[in-house]
């Protein structure tokens, strides 16, 4: 069932077997498992996998080039300055991304490593096969001489299936890692250390704290982009699981949690809801003003990101920030 250890040339044209498909695209017994204890717990939480479907992904492309949203771009000015250095200093053969989506960014490293002419094979992983295959297909076209090997899945669930061999580097950007709490964080980071070699590499792109106003109208932009991103995920159970949530019942609320250095977007019930997920055969009843929790994003500094990454066996690598310091990206290495 599981393919991690596919030949580039099977994937090369974009074919993958239908348990495979099956498997990522209709969220798993376990994806369902995860979201029916989650909305039984107090506080209520919906995992984030839910706001990504298609429209999901089309939306949160929108977020990243509203003027609010200073992420996509910071991030992007620092793979343009540092990206020659990081194909110099890690060398890869293989790059992989986590989360690829439209693989856009990606470019500008990519473009880099091909220049130096070591990189051999390019690996996107993201749960959306739609937005895999069009990535794949640009890239292929972009760089004739690589080995574009999509794999269809979840960076939570199916690390496992990313190939081996040669000198890796998985980038891990857009600041994703900031949506874990912190032992969900803990977690995937170990989990990564472990489906990776001693002298691999990892680039992880984060945001960092700043004032609060600032990231507060990043994510409560005027357009109201962000707001139909968070309550996207109530139309994708209602769409996917046989649900009848009154989505328009719900106001976006976002804050900021100075504890947990984290913005923190819920949806609150504006009147009593009562609603069926037949799929999970679950009954939610939400009294007034009780909140889901739909995501976190945590922002770093630099010191408490690698003492993170360095509980985990990463170390010994670089940090890069943008002019106006507002972003970051580490490049680590697995420790042997």
């Amino acid at each position: 069932m599981h393919h991690s250890d596919q030949t580039a040339d099977d994937t090369a044209d974009n074919t993958f077997s239908a348990d495979e498909r099956a498997e990522t695209e209709t969220p798993s017994a376990e994806a369902h498992a995860e979201l029916r204890r989650a909305l039984q717990r107090r506080p209520r939480t919906v995992p984030p996998r839910w706001l990504y479907d298609d429209r999901g992904s089309d939306l949160f492309d929108q977020i990243t080039r509203l003027p609010e949203y200073y992420q996509t771009e910071a991030e992007r000015q620092i793979l343009a300055d540092h990206s020659t250095m990081i194909a110099e200093m890690t060398a890869a053969t293989t790059v992989i991304e986590l989360g690829s989506g439209t693989s856009d960014k990606t470019r500008t490293l990519l473009d880099a490593f091909a220049a130096r002419g070591m990189i051999e094979r390019f690996v996107p992983l993201d749960v959306s096969e739609a937005t895999l295959l069009d990535a794949a297909a640009m890239l292929g076209e972009r760089y004739p001489d690589l080995d574009v090997s999509p794999v269809i899945g979840d960076f939570n669930q199916h690390l496992h299936r990313l190939p081996t061999g040669g000198t890796r580097l998985v980038a891990f950007l857009g600041g994703t890692i900031g949506n874990f709490y912190r032992e969900e964080r803990t977690a995937f980071l170990g989990a990564l250390a472990d489906v990776l070699d001693p002298g691999d590499w990892v680039l992880l792109g984060v945001d960092l704290i700043k004032p609060v106003d600032r990231l507060l109208s990043a994510y409560n932009d005027s357009a109201g982009t962000t707001d139909a991103f968070i309550r996207n995920a109530l139309s994708v159970i209602n769409r996917e699981l046989g649900g009848n949530i009154d989505v328009g019942n719900f106001d976006y609320v976002p804050f900021w949690d100075g504890r947990e250095e984290r913005i923190d977007m819920r949806l609150r019930a504006c009147e009593p809801e009562r609603a069926r997920i037949e799929a999970l055969d679950l009954d939610v009843e939400l009294e007034s003003g009780e909140e889901l929790r739909i995501e976190i994003s945590t922002k770093f500094s630099q010191g408490r990101l690698l003492a993170e990454l360095a509980e985990v066996g990463f170390a010994d690598g670089a940090f890069f920030t943008d002019p106006a310091n507002d972003f970051g990206i580490a490049l680590v290495r697995r420790q042997p």
